[in-house]
């Protein structure tokens, strides 16, 4: 029985050789002939058990840098194909091997693994631990009746995919190539901080305009994407170990040879915590010497609390109750009205992160910052009014509960007016502002309701001076009429007249006597002043010259005839001169001598004696 073991671990086949553990045939190379032949030439082996030692070749394949050929800008593919399952880490001790395996690289100059025999399977997790550190994307590819337990394997080690290989390997190429498409087109970030440390990831992925998603995955990109990924680093608590405040993070892409390194210091303790530093201080006034002054906080001794160290346990003994702390015309039981801390029968109010807002009262009932606003503003802004316990106190000026309202009625009268009614007699006034009546006809508007829905406006009221002081036209042209009667307004010269209907802004526009139009728009301002806005320059149709307009036609028309007399001309100049040049090159390809008849011969014939030399 121990001979035909022996026999069987030297040839396990007719065509087999030893078994061994890993050989590392070719170097990475572009020579795909070589390839196919070291492929084809490779020595075929086998073993007694079921599962296959191929962990200690993916270990050797990821360690053995050189002797594999990995560059270091490149994306790298380590393919795996097997029809079994495989040995891991705690196997080779059945057979006697309890040494536990180093992670190393150990290749003879035949490229055999040494380290078969001594060292047993590499676990899981020292692979995955490789194959993170060398970059490296693994493609599982096997066979149906093993692809459940390398899915299971895939799941734990980083960057790894499985697909599925046929009986006779026919789809290997395709299946490479599936993956590795799978592979290219997704980004996956990684990190290695400590279980103290949260990073987070977030990233718009290819849509550059949404918001910002907390993942650190982004697939279907394309060669050329640009995807950005924002990290958020958080110190969740400081680790007992010293030595572990300081960390080196590394954030990385799936299987791509890149990284950010962070240098992260923990601050896990303050100075102001050591005696020495001006912000500890013992027995400190600040403290009502019952206590330390430690970083701004009062760490009070025995037999005293509060904030400041300003209650004892005697005094507590004595009568001082939380009751003292409710307000007898707030809610039952309710201390400091849920906004301050109840300290020897006082409320101590809580603090406010805005410096400017403050919590104050007995019961800590009142502050400045909860009353009504008013366009964005507490209590419509500091020319108004200002909070006081949750009511805003208005200036003389203003009054209502947001200090929005004017008291005067002044605003409420249209200038420029002898009736003197208040929003022309045709609304009321609040807050200094007319609300206008709303009758049969329809609605009076305008900022004092001057405008009501069957009458005109004012435009023509000012047209005149309009036109006088801006174009020196109209009836009062004249520099004097114009300086007597326009005396309401200066216009204001503008490019383009626009009204304003927010601002009651009313336009106005009109053909003057050199048919040209001129516009303006008249309002009246904060201070019920008339304002008056003008184009600068009047629209003037351009005049139209008939007698050159005749004379344009005739010209066009005798223009017209003289092109096509000429393009007539042209024509038959071309057509002339292509026949003469077509009759001279008939004339030049004659054979014979047009000097001569052609078939003209002559009536005597000579013949040579060919055997007569000249002599005697």
């Amino acid at each position: 029985m121990t001979f035909d073991i022996c026999v069987r671990l030297e040839r396990p086949c007719e065509i087999c050789v030893a078994p061994y553990g890993f050989r590392h045939h070719m170097t990475l190379s572009n020579n795909t002939h070589m390839f196919s032949d070291m492929v084809k030439r490779a020595d075929v082996s086998g073993n007694l058990d079921a599962p296959e030692g191929g962990f200690d070749a993916i270990m050797q394949s990821v360690v053995c840098r050189e002797h594999i050929g990995w560059r270091e800008q490149a994306r790298r593919l380590l393919v795996f194909s097997t029809d079994a399952s495989f040995h891991y880490a705690g196997d080779g001790k059945l057979g006697g091997i309890v040494k536990p395996n180093d992670g190393r690289c150990h290749l003879s100059r035949e490229g055999f693994y040494t380290e078969s025999s001594y060292q047993d399977y590499p676990s899981i997790e020292q692979i995955n631990l490789s194959v993170k550190k060398n970059s490296i994307n693994v493609i599982f590819a096997v066979t149906e009746s093993t692809i459940d337990i390398y899915k299971q394997l895939a799941a734990n080690i980083e960057g790894s995919s499985v697909g599925k290989l046929e009986g006779d390997s026919s789809n290997i190429v395709s299946l490479i190539k599936e993956q590795y498409e799978q592979i290219s087109s997704t980004v996956e970030m990684k990190h290695n901080a400590s279980s103290a440390v949260s990073i987070k990831f977030y990233t718009r992925c290819l849509n550059s305009t949404g918001a910002l998603v907390n993942t650190n995955k982004c697939g279907n990109i394309k060669v050329g994407d640009l995807i950005q990924f924002k990290v958020e680093v958080e110190v969740l608590k400081c680790p007992k170990n010293r030595d572990e405040h300081k960390q080196t993070i590394q954030i990385y892409p799936v299987g791509i040879n890149e990284s950010l390194i962070i240098d992260l210091e923990m601050l896990c303790e303050c100075n102001c915590e050591k005696p020495g530093d001006r912000f500890y201080e013992e027995n400190s006034p600040r403290c009502n010497h019952k206590g330390t002054y430690i970083c701004g906080i009062c760490e009070c001794y025995p037999r005293a609390f509060g904030r400041k160290c300003e209650c004892s346990t005697e005094e507590a003994s004595r009568n001082i109750t939380d009751a003292t702390c409710v307000r007898p015309d707030g809610p039952p039981g309710v201390k400091c009205s849920n906004r301050g801390d109840c300290v020897c029968g006082k409320c101590q109010c809580h603090a406010r992160k805005n410096d400017n807002e403050r919590v104050y009262g007995p019961y800590c009932e009142c502050d400045n910052f909860s009353c009504e606003h008013h366009d964005g503003k507490l209590c419509s802004g500091p020319d108004h009014g200002e909070c006081d316990c949750g009511v805003c106190r208005c200036t003389e000026e203003w009054t209502g509960t947001n200090c929005a309202c004017r008291k005067s009625n002044a605003t409420c009268y249209a200038p420029d007016t002898s009736d003197g009614l208040l929003c022309s007699g045709h609304g009321v006034c609040e807050c200094g502002v007319c609300k206008c009546d709303t009758t049969e006809d329809g609605r009076y508007s305008g900022k004092f309701c001057e405008r009501c829905p069957t009458c005109s406006d004012r435009c023509i009221e000012y047209k005149d001076c309009v036109q006088c002081q801006m174009y020196r036209t109209g009836p009062l042209k004249d520099e004097h009429d114009c300086a007597t009667n326009c005396t309401k307004f200066t216009p204001i010269p503008v490019k383009e007249v626009v009204a304003n209907e927010e601002n009651n802004e009313f336009k106005c526009a009109y053909y003057d006597e050199d048919e040209c139009i001129f516009t303006y728009v008249y309002y009246f301002d904060n201070d019920n002043k008339l304002q008056v806005k003008a184009q600068e320059n009047r629209e003037c149709r351009e005049k139209i010259f008939l007698p050159f307009i005749v004379i344009g036609v005739i010209a066009a028309v005798v223009l017209l005839g003289l092109a096509i007399l000429l393009l007539w001309k042209l024509l038959t100049t071309i057509h002339d001169r292509r026949e003469f040049a077509r009759f001279e090159k008939e004339k030049m390809m004659a054979k014979w001598d047009t000097g001569e008849n052609p078939i003209y011969k002559q009536a005597t014939s000579t013949f040579k004696n060919p055997t007569y030399s000249g002599k005697g």
